[in-house]
């Protein structure tokens, strides 16, 4: 029989993929019985739609959001050094091959689980300046101020990535910061050349660019987008990185860059000051961790909700038997999405920064308590988001960006390791600090300017994610590491703002209860629910009519995908669980097809 490789829609809509594959020649050379034997596959609930397999390698993985911030990070490794220099490496590479989200003005999570068995975290999310209010982007009404706390100097918190990295870097890794910051620099000094993925990435902010003349200097070629095959120098950029080589985190924190961030707030408008930046410190944390049908699911602790999220939408959906129910079937689709609806109410009620707020994490993640969950969701009926926890029902939605960035690496000793950071809104608050090169985030933004009152991202938070000073904001972000008998056999992490989380949960139950190979796990459609707005949100295939009209007729409202996130992932041991290696390659790396500027890759 032809050997063809199907996109992922065809065990969906297997008949109007057979429509239009008679339209091409391809029909010519295809038998009766090739055809009827392509059919029956396709509708069979045990047949996984074809993806291309994984990338392989034998002593190590990189997966990125940009190619040259992977080859960074393999030859950092084919240096002999291990997935935290890697990691260190890439998070300098993407700041100024992927200004999107890649930073220096911004902050993160990184998840680690080393080849000795330890496990931990390193917290180096954005933190309020000490001038920061409650009620700072509020009027004299009490109203939201429309963009105050996205757009601008006074939406930025103080940065933390630098200090992330090189906490990660002088505890767990193996190389100088000269070795691993170098390549940025080359990068930014010398310029890259842009392909289609980068140009359409820049020219999303190209208005915004206009309006912040530092930006504009650097991310416009004289006033106008960029086009592919152009070349992108950021000689300021290069000169930042330079100091920190030079002076290490003292240079951003207590030195010229600092100060040079501190001076273009004051001038624009910020409340950004010297005493938020000697007093900001990176922060070691136990990672969350919970059971899955006998995995273990590391991920990210309060100030993100990602970890706890995560694991409670797990424990609800472990009881359900969600590979006999059929990969998306009207079940099991239900499931998760009402799994999902009870989750994020409580993400967004009850939990906030551990140095400010006490959060229920250990009842969040008691099995007695997702028992209790499962006790109240109907199999036949969708649930009433309000009637869970009130709250005030969302008016004016603003458009969900992949706004974030995220990396897995694993090395040749089983080192692994899960970094997602950002800036926030795509380019953050789209200014530039002059003389720097850095762009600022407008993470400020993902605290609870006003309760009832959506974020960016849809979220309607609680009080105890207010603003306060010195405080970090809560965060989706879920950098996740999955293990089994003490060692690594997945990494996975998304941007997306607040579908991260149900993005890393898909990802874990594709692998885990539907067998899929790393690579159809980050390829397969998406849905994501969050509590308020009451619409769940699914991808174009997603869902066949016939399993959307189930499931409207059980009260869901099903609305329309946000833009593409960009999964990078990969799995330990062969291309899927259980399954067998290619050759003598032992990682699998697997970045989303979704956006084209990603890479995985290994050696």
């Amino acid at each position: 029989m032809l050997n063809m490789q199907l996109p992922s829609t065809v065990q969906l809509q297997p008949l109007l993929y057979l429509k239009n594959l008679a339209t091409t020649r391809q029909v010519a050379c295809i038998s009766l019985l090739s055809l009827l034997s392509l059919l029956l596959g396709a509708i069979s609930p045990l047949v996984q739609a074809a993806s291309p397999l994984p990338v392989a390698a034998k002593n190590g993985m990189v997966v990125t959001a940009h190619h040259l911030a992977t080859q960074v990070g393999v030859d950092v490794l084919k240096q002999g050094g291990n997935a935290i220099d890697a990691a260190v490496a890439v998070g300098y590479a993407l700041a100024v091959v992927y200004p999107a989200a890649g930073n220096l003005g911004g902050g993160g999570f990184m998840t680690l689980q080393l080849a000795d068995g330890r496990k931990t975290f390193v917290d180096f999310r954005e933190t309020a300046p000490f001038a920061a209010t409650q009620d700072m982007y509020l009027d004299d009404k009490s109203q939201v101020i429309p963009k105050r706390s996205t757009h601008g100097y006074l939406a930025a918190g103080v940065p933390g990535t630098v200090a992330g990295l090189e906490l990660a870097r002088t505890r767990y890794g193996t190389m100088s910061l000269k070795q691993l910051i170098t390549p940025a620099i080359h990068l930014a000094d010398k310029g890259f050349t842009l392909n289609q993925g980068d140009v359409d990435m820049l020219t999303l902010a190209t208005d915004m660019f206009h309006q912040d003349k530092a930006s504009a200097a650097i991310f416009l070629n004289h006033g106008k987008p960029f086009q592919p095959g152009e070349h992108l120098v950021q000689k300021d950029l290069a000169k930042s990185l330079t100091l920190i080589r030079q002076q290490g985190s003292r240079a951003f924190y207590n030195g010229a860059i600092g100060q040079a961030i501190i001076t273009a707030s004051q001038q624009g408008g910020g409340i950004l000051s010297k005493a938020d930046f000697a007093s900001y410190q990176a922060r070691e944390l136990a990672p969350i961790a919970c059971d899955y049908r006998g995995y273990q699911i590391l991920s990210a602790p309060p100030p993100s909700s990602g970890g706890v999220v995560v694991c409670e939408i797990l424990n609800i959906l472990e009881a359900y038997p969600l590979k006999e129910l059929g990969y998306l079937s009207a079940q099991a689709v239900h499931y998760q999405i009402e799994a999902m609806r009870h989750a994020y109410a409580d993400r967004n009620n009850y939990l906030g920064d551990p140095s400010f707020v006490t959060n229920p994490v250990e009842r969040l993640l008691d099995k007695t308590y997702a028992a209790k969950i499962r006790a109240t969701i109907q199999p036949d009926q969708a649930g009433d988001s309000l009637a869970i926890k009130p709250g005030v029902s969302p008016h004016d939605i603003p458009t969900e960006g992949t706004n974030t960035t995220h990396y897995s690496i694993v090395d040749k000793a089983g080192n692994a390791v899960s970094v997602t950071y950002t800036l926030n809104g795509w380019f953050g608050a789209g200014v530039t600090a002059k003389n720097t090169g850095i762009l600022l985030n407008n993470e400020m933004d993902d605290f609870t300017t006003k309760r009832g009152v959506p974020n960016l991202f849809g979220l309607v938070q609680g009080s105890k994610n207010a603003i306060a000073p010195g405080k970090r904001p809560l965060s989706s972000m879920s950098p996740t590491i999955v293990t089994r008998d003490g060692k690594p056999v997945m990494v996975i992490g998304t941007p997306g703002g607040s579908r991260i989380i149900t993005v890393v949960v898909h990802a874990i139950i594709n692998v885990i209860d539907y067998g899929m190979s790393i690579q159809e796990a980050v390829n397969a459609p998406r849905f994501h629910q969050q509590w308020l707005p009451e619409t769940t949100e699914v991808e174009t295939y997603a869902l066949s009519p016939d399993t959307r009209k189930i499931l409207i007729g059980m009260g869901h409202k099903l609305g329309n995908p946000q833009p593409a996130n960009h999964a990078a992932g990969i799995l330990l041991g062969a291309p899927s669980l259980g399954g067998k290696p290619i050759g003598d390659n032992h990682f699998y790396g697997a970045i989303d097809p979704r956006r084209t500027t990603g890479l995985a890759a290994g050696y």
